[in-house]
């Protein structure tokens, strides 16, 4: 058998459609049931067994236990799951994430999916077409399903034969019959092909195929899925880098459950599988070994033409051997998605009452740094990996109630500096703080744009896509706001250089208008943090801009008489007024940030 340049490039395209037919299923599903994917999981409670139901339900719908565990570990990162809770869901996932293994053994081995593969792209075309968002979701999940096995029926044909020794597969033929190191080497294979996809299932797919044509064993398919079992952990790790410390400690917990379960099995490996081909052969399809052996006992030509579809069928007793092929085909297929499932239920089972203890011992790995306050950091979104949009906008929405509670800390500090001396060391020092929270506004408005950027740019649903543009919109007024804290700052440091003394009035004056900005900011702030904003809300926030307004107007008509009066300098009251004005503008961007959470709630479930 020659192994071109071409094979191999043909195999990784199959790889590809693969993954992008499970990216469309997942997504599809996610655009039609997100909102209620997403409260479940923000209303988990501390009932470890109601999480692993969650990791289960939601697994076995996403078709993905990395999409599963990303979310997770956003929102642990976004504060609506603990560390526990999170350690809950993530071993429901592994369990179901062997959904995945039966879709793919149950349609792709006992059925020729691939016959109907183009049937199902045509149902889906009047789905892309509707006008309706939800029916366009529908469209994208059929898509996704032909794809995922129109790819597996192309890595079936181009995935190397190892009994033929290709060139580029040469290698591994020598470390098929070597026992229990042979079973070490596959399964680091198996994790080293799922950290390059990030795609446990891609490597069960691929390990079903080659042990399904007999070129390698069923211990060793049995290892590259184990060995997939631990490189999956990538993806919820590459999540968690840009995250805070309760992500990473979740994609830590992740790692831990998997790699100390993938540990009991491999000291008890073979009684292991013994047990799986037993459970097989006596309540399944039949012994799992049986393929192997008659690929080794049948002439290889033969087998060739068995795998190839090439054998001559018009004889009765190739049909035979045919029939009696894909049976055993299929109790291949049948005992490994067996192994992946019983594996992960005991180990679910097993590790379940140990939640505390990987809590306990991520929070001794991962300790809190000090001093990481009033440091430019995104908290709950994450630059790296997002393996759902839709699921993004949880996060953007987190930390944009941060963004909030940064700019009115920053607030805080700039009304302070009215109450001190301008040549004092705490006036220099809340200087140097409103400095610094200008740049880390800045710098948020811009990731959470970019973010924002990212996911406009992928495929949304229509409610996605307003929200989006609610985000923005929020996101860009209060960045406004700490623009305006600033300016305040700025005009005591203007007053300073200028040697403007206030009058004791106006100093009254704007201390009842930072005051009344104060309210307004506050008021937005705790709005923000709520997942409801109310008729009520909106009536505070219009009556506190009326009195800003109301109170800055009435104070421009006094200034004027004032300096008129010569009660002080012209200059002071262009500072006086340019500090009453900076309040009047905050005032106006608290408006238009309520109004787009308002617009808001009415696209999404949550803020």
């Amino acid at each position: 058998m020659d192994y071109s340049i071409l094979d191999f490039l043909t195999m990784l395209g199959a790889v590809a459609l693969f993954l992008y037919g499970m990216k469309l299923m997942s997504e599809g599903l996610q655009k039609v049931a997100g909102d209620k994917l997403r409260n479940i999981l923000a209303v988990m409670t501390n009932n470890r067994f109601l999480g692993t139901l969650t990791g289960i339900f939601v697994t076995a719908l996403v078709q993905s236990s990395s999409a599963t565990t990303v979310m997770v570990v956003s929102f642990v990162n976004a504060g609506l799951l603990t560390l526990a809770q999170s350690m809950a869901v993530i071993m429901g996932a592994n369990v179901g994430t062997t959904v995945t293994a039966w879709v793919i053994a149950l349609f792709g081995f006992k059925v020729n999916i691939s016959l109907f593969v183009l049937p199902i792209v045509a149902v889906s075309l009047p789905f892309f077409i509707s006008a309706s968002s939800k029916r366009n979701s529908w469209g994208e999940f059929l898509l996704g399903f032909a794809f995922l096995f129109l790819g597996l029926d192309y890595l079936k044909d181009s995935v190397p034969d190892l009994k033929a020794s290709p060139e580029i597969f040469a290698v591994l033929t020598e470390y098929t019959s070597m026992g229990y190191f042979s079973i070490l080497i596959f399964m680091a294979i198996g994790a080293v092909l799922t950290m390059i996809v990030q795609a446990s299932s891609a490597t069960l797919a691929i390990a079903l195929i080659m042990c399904s044509k007999g070129w390698i064993t069923f211990d060793i398919a049995a290892a590259m899925i184990l060995g997939g079992n631990i490189g999956t952990c990538i993806t919820p790790i590459l999540a968690s880098i840009s995250g805070n410390l309760s992500a990473k400690r979740a994609a830590m917990g992740h790692f831990l459950f998997n790699f100390l379960g993938t540990v009991w099995v491999m000291a008890l490996y073979y009684p292991f599988i013994k047990l799986i081909v037993w459970m097989s052969a006596e309540y399944g399809p039949g012994s799992p070994n049986a393929l192997y052996e008659f690929v080794e006992t049948t002439d290889p030509v033969i087998v060739n033409q068995l795998n190839d579809n090439t054998l001559d069928l018009s004889v009765v007793k190739n049909s035979a051997m045919k029939l009696e092929f894909e049976n055993m085909q299929f109790a291949v297929s049948y005992s490994l998605s067996l192994f992946h499932t019983v594996f992960n239920v005991i180990n679910l089972f097993v590790m379940i009452w140990m939640t505390n203890i990987y809590v306990y011992i991520v929070t001794k790995l991962l300790k809190a740094k000090p001093n990481e306050d009033e440091e430019f950091s995104l908290r709950y979104i994450s630059s790296g990996v997002i393996d759902s949009s839709e699921m993004g906008l949880v996060q953007v929405s987190m930390e944009t109630k941060l963004f909030g509670k940064k700019t009115y800390k920053m607030f805080n500090y700039t009304k302070n500096m009215f109450k001190e001396k301008e040549n004092s060391e705490n006036f220099r020092v809340l200087l140097e703080k409103v400095e610094k929270y200008e740049n880390i506004t800045d710098k948020t408005e811009i990731e959470i744009g970019n973010y924002l950027n990212h996911i406009n740019n992928t495929s949304l649903s229509l409610r996605g896509e307003k929200t989006v543009r609610s985000l923005y919109k929020i996101v860009d007024e209060i960045e406004s706001i700490g623009d305006s804290c600033y300016n305040l700052a700025k005009n005591l440091v203007r007053k300073n250089e200028f040697c403007t003394i206030f009058t004791s009035d106006i100093n009254n004056n704007i201390e009842m208008m930072l005051g009344k900005t104060d309210d307004a900011i506050a008021h937005m702030v705790a709005v923000l943090s709520k997942n409801v904003i109310s008729d009520t809300d909106m009536n505070n926030a219009y009556n506190k801009e009326d009195e800003i307004n109301n109170f800055r107007n009435q104070l421009k008509h006094n200034n004027i008489e004032d300096v008129n009066k010569e009660k002080y300098s012209y200059i002071t009251g262009i500072i006086y007024m340019d500090i009453v004005s900076e309040c009047e503008k905050i005032g106006d961007y608290v408006i238009n940030v309520m109004e787009a959470i308002k617009e808001k709630r009415t696209n999404d479930f949550m803020f």
